[in-house]
């Protein structure tokens, strides 16, 4: 019979609803009947495509002798970490004091009042290579727990007391400098890898908000080594393993340190922090005849890729894809040349395996090989003599069958649910690859997420929810719903200036600072009205996502360059220095508050392009204009056939601001200074010339 998971809507949750373990969903049933019988809470954390997870289910909860053992000794909770990041974060806290290390699933057990006592993240049924079998785990926690409960408790205590002191901070009182830029650049510079790129030894993770930085720094001191670490490491990936080189988009990290082996889960999150981060790359570039052009095809990949396989059909996007296929990790992506030859047949077959490294051993598990480039393709023709253009137009021709073949396969599984703060960093991502490279079809993508979420994950109250699957939103919103979202907003604004999607991110901050601000500076990462945790968590560390609060940070003062909003402004900087000693002590975790912290250095001009659209020229400079390389900037392009009300948010930015004779004028301010009005085509696009030299 199914368990009480079986009326949930995470699919993780509902891939458990068969097991015999007497599970329930976190809420006030599973809470009060530990209360009621005094037993311990045994909470178990993952999410859809978490290989391990899977693992443990079907080693261990699927077991009916370890069932038996968790349903007589413990109340037995299944949360999955997407739904529920506020509880992911308090517990994996203490997981990480008690063993120091952390990762899923997550495995805690909790006093009935919800303190942890003991946890740990895998265990196998039974003791194997110096690992304590889970058996022998339940039966030593309900024996503490039976025979030691008083020491039980006292533990809890101190870890919760822990809990609570790492969960406030004091903002610092020095300087923000840019001091703390350069500091952050050769704590990078001495973590990076430079044979493979990336940063640190395996597993290796992307890094994307370190790379936006590193971009960032290289636009403020023109050093070649810096730009060197974002272009190898960029390089790098998008030839390993990492990569799909037929269907798009990144998997989670790569298990050794050369980007070949990856964990084969795709997450919707890194594939929009990584189109950013490449099409930036390409941008900085543009329009040069740098070999860096590759990073947009890159870019758009990866929006396609969600686009076609992530995307629900009324817009938002799907959360993730599964690593296992059939009961085996990678299994739907990698190759054996037999298999090359029935789809390519027997020439371009080892012409494509010579070039994607597919060999009668492989490169994987089982003689299989996971396509890679060990050279580019350029490096392959120039070392054959072939043609360039020839060559990349039959790989291409090849690329295409071979995906087609794969979509015959079992696809991995798929975690169709909708979570608002993935979907704002996708929203993001799609307004600026669409204002890079003037592609229509990626706004409309945007726009169509933005305004299914603002139609249908928001309550009544208009505070926003965290997750929507199959018709059904559910759960109040976090911190990081609420940034990402605005700040997907506002790119959406900047790329096709619609102020209508300007002030709903208005809006949305509007409740951030009502209902999840601290007093000593930043934002908790639950509001106000939220259900009482252990402890009120504080998020000010990016992990494979922006935190809240750098989110915050950086929306906040985009925001208030545009709309003049004081209060804004007041925020960011105290958010900044709520974080400015995880940005001192641990740069690396804290990639997002950097990006943020560069923006308020500046120099961030304010940049007004007005004039009338059926202006011969409007096109053409409004769509140079943002193509630009301008990281630091607010970008306001206004038609003057349209009215601007004294109430809207565009109306303090845009007063005084008229086309100077009727032709489109510029206007480029820093530091509430004003430059004069620049007027007409050929002035603008030498004024633009020079602002691109900032």
């Amino acid at each position: 019979m199914p368990n009480r998971l079986a009326h949930e809507s995470s699919p993780y949750l509902l891939q458990h609803q068969n097991n015999p373990v007497d599970w329930y969903p976190w809420g006030e049933e599973a809470l009060t009947r530990a209360q009621t019988e005094q037993k311990p809470i045994f909470l178990s954390i993952g999410y859809s495509a978490c290989h391990w997870c899977h693992v443990m289910e079907h080693e261990s909860f699927e077991n009916p002798h370890i069932a038996a053992l968790m349903n007589e000794h413990f109340v037995n909770v299944k949360v999955d970490r997407e739904e529920r990041p506020d509880l992911d974060a308090i517990y994996m806290q203490a997981v990480q004091m008690m063993t120091r290390r952390g990762g899923w699933p997550m495995s805690v057990f909790l006093t009935p009042d919800l303190q942890p006592f003991y946890g740990g993240t895998y265990w196998p049924p039974t003791g194997r290579q110096g690992m304590p079998g889970f058996d022998q785990v339940l039966l030593a926690v309900n024996d503490a727990w039976t025979h030691r409960r008083a020491q039980a408790r006292e533990q809890a205590t101190e870890i919760t007391k822990y809990l609570q002191e790492v969960s406030t901070n004091e903002p610092s009182d020095y300087e923000l400098s840019e001091q703390l830029l350069r500091s952050a650049e050769m704590s990078l510079a001495n973590s990076f890898d430079p044979q493979h790129g990336g940063f640190g030894q395996a597993p290796k993770f992307p890094h994307p908000m370190d790379l936006r930085l590193l971009l960032r720094l290289h636009a403020r001191n023109k050093n070649p080594r810096t730009l060197q670490m974002v272009t190898h490491t960029l390089d790098k990936m998008m030839r390993g393993g990492i990569y799909d080189h037929l269907g798009g988009g990144f998997a989670r990290y790569s298990v050794d340190e050369r980007w070949l082996v990856p964990h084969f889960e795709k997450m919707v999150y890194d594939n929009a922090q990584l189109a950013a981060c490449y099409i930036e790359a390409f941008q900085m570039f543009h329009p040069t005849k740098h070999p860096c052009s590759e990073y947009a095809a890159v870019a758009v990949e990866i929006c396609d890729y969600v686009l076609r396989d992530m995307t629900d059909k009324d817009g938002a996007f799907y959360s993730t894809e599964d690593a296992d296929s059939e009961g085996h990790e990678g299994k739907f992506y990698v190759w054996t040349p037999a298999e090359l030859e029935a789809v390519l047949g027997k020439e371009e077959a080892e012409l494509f395996a010579a070039v994607y490294d597919v060999t009668p051993g492989g490169n994987f598990e089982h003689g299989t090989s996971i396509l890679n480039l060990p050279h580019s393709i350029q490096e392959f023709a120039r070392e054959r003599g072939i043609e360039w253009s020839g060559l990349a137009d039959r790989l291409a021709a090849a690329r295409a069958k071979l995906f087609q073949a794969r979509e015959q396969r079992i696809h991995p599984g798929k975690d169709d649910k909708v979570i608002v703060s993935w979907n704002g960093l996708m929203i993001d991502a799609l307004s600026l690859v669409a204002t890079v490279l003037d592609d229509g079809k990626y706004l409309d993508a945007a726009r169509k997420a933005a305004d299914f979420l603002w139609a249908n994950l928001r309550r009544e109250d208009g505070h926003l929810l965290h997750t929507w699957r199959h018709g059904k939103a559910k759960l109040a919103g976090y911190l990081d719903d609420y940034t990402a979202f605005a700040n997907g907003l506002v790119s959406i604004y900047e790329c096709q200036g619609d102020a209508r999607y300007l002030e709903h991110a208005i809006h949305l901050m509007d409740v951030v600072l009502e209902r999840f601000s601290d007093p000593a500076g930043g934002f908790f990462f639950t509001a106000d009205d939220h259900e009482a945790l252990l402890v009120r968590h504080k998020d000010l560390q990016d992990n494979a996502v922006p935190s809240g609060n750098s989110l915050a940070a950086t929306v906040l003062l985009r925001l208030a360059k545009l709309t003049g909003r004081a209060d804004f402004r007041r925020a960011a900087i105290g958010t900044i220095r709520a974080g400015q000693s995880l940005i001192e002590r641990y740069p690396s975790a804290a990639g997002q508050l950097l990006l943020a912290l560069d923006y308020y250095l500046g120099p961030t001009p304010e940049i007004v392009l007005v004039g009338d659209r059926k202006h011969d020229s409007w096109v053409r400079l409004s769509q140079g204009l943002r193509t630009m390389w301008l990281p630091r900037r607010a970008l306001v392009i206004h038609d003057t056939n349209e009215s601007v009300p004294d109430d809207s948010p565009l109306a303090e930015i845009l007063r005084g601001k008229g086309a100077v004779n009727g032709e489109p004028t510029l206007y480029i301010c820093e530091g509430f200074t004003c430059q004069a009005p620049v007027v007409g085509e050929a002035a603008i696009v030498e004024a633009l010339q020079k602002l691109s030299t900032i």
